[in-house]
């Protein structure tokens, strides 16, 4: 699809601006000269309110939904320290919308990091203790709480985990088309786009507008969390849906999904890992940028080991995609970060 075609597809279904593009695509040159390689950082953390996040990019279309059909209420869901969910509330604010969040564990005798801010965002927050939702398909776990939701709050605007659904992930095909055209500003078109997959919508978006453009940039999405009973096959459809949604017919497979499955998660979801504190360790005191300590730095630990051992191309260069998630470095105790 024309480049020109798909930005005016996108530009004609409703949006909420919530933030400034393009977000910088920034060389990380201590980094690089460590790895042997140009590695670059896309700063989607720098984007929203509420302390920022990538999930701006997708509420931007939710939330424009949302207001046209002159909601009242919004419901969602995630992890306890869920960056989505902050975000809904914050950018719900914004419209006068009442935020409630839902989380399938116990409340916590203590809040801290985004469930701090939470609270001060006024967000009503409902526990669940019916686990991490394992071995479920993340379909089946959408439903469930949809339905939990509508009987705790009756009528409501539902957004998936994540904002996982076609409309949410346009917000990742309109970065797609923003991040191959920075690529090819700076000549690294054939460089490996690396990001942290959760619940899978971004990579999604991602596919669906790499493909829809046919950009040469690779993608490699790295499981943080080990939470979704055929992740690859939910990833697929939902990619081919959103081309389907924007005009034009792709499917892909559940082969096809770039992602690189449980090998970076270490405990679970929500958990550090050794691996992931060292490489929020490594970024840190090279280039002084910080990852959140569950998520992004598990998906930077999978790019540093997959560099390292010669398992993402010959010396290509490098894009990391920063989703955000600070405020989580304030949930858990002082733990020992590596190095570089």
């Amino acid at each position: 699809m024309d480049r020109r075609l798909l930005n005016e597809k996108l530009d004609a279904l409703p949006r909420l601006p919530l933030s400034e593009y393009p977000t910088p695509l920034e060389l990380l040159p201590r980094l690089s000269a460590e790895l042997g390689r140009q590695v670059w950082i896309k700063r989607d953390d720098q984007i929203g309110p509420g302390l920022g996040g990538n999930k701006t990019r997708k509420l931007e279309y939710l939330l424009a939904d949302a207001q046209q059909r002159g909601e009242r209420k919004i419901a969602t869901f995630g992890g306890l320290q869920s960056n989505h969910a902050r975000l809904t509330a914050a950018a719900a604010n914004r419209l006068g919308i009442q935020t409630h969040l839902f989380y399938f564990e116990r409340c916590p005798t203590r809040l801290c990091g985004n469930l701090i801010l939470n609270r001060a965002l006024g967000a009503r927050m409902h526990f669940f203790p019916l686990g991490g939702g394992g071995g479920m398909s993340l379909e089946a776990s959408i439903r469930l709480v949809h339905w939990l939701a509508w009987l705790r709050l009756g009528p409501h605007y539902f957004i998936p985990v994540g904002g996982h659904n076609v409309r949410g992930c346009l917000g990742y095909v309109r970065a797609a088309l923003e991040i191959d055209e920075q690529a090819r500003s700076i000549g690294i078109q054939d460089a490996h786009l690396v990001l942290a997959a959760g619940s899978g919508g971004t990579l999604a978006g991602l596919m669906a507008g790499l493909a829809l453009i046919e950009s040469p940039l690779r993608l490699v999405g790295i499981d943080v969390g080990k939470l979704w009973k055929g992740f690859p096959a939910s990833i697929a459809g939902l990619a081919g849906d959103i081309c389907t949604f924007l005009g034009e017919t792709h499917t892909f497979s559940p082969e096809q999904v770039p992602l690189v499955e449980k090998r970076y998660v270490g405990q679970g979801y929500g958990q550090p890992s050794p691996e992931g504190l060292g490489a929020l360790g490594c970024l840190a005191s090279l280039e002084g940028i910080l990852l959140d300590p569950v998520y992004t730095s598990k998906a930077f630990a999978g790019l540093l080991d997959l560099s390292r051992n010669n398992k993402l191309g010959r010396g290509e260069p490098l894009i990391f995609l920063h989703t955000g998630g600070l405020p989580a470095l304030f949930a858990f105790e002082e733990r020992q970060l590596g190095q570089c």
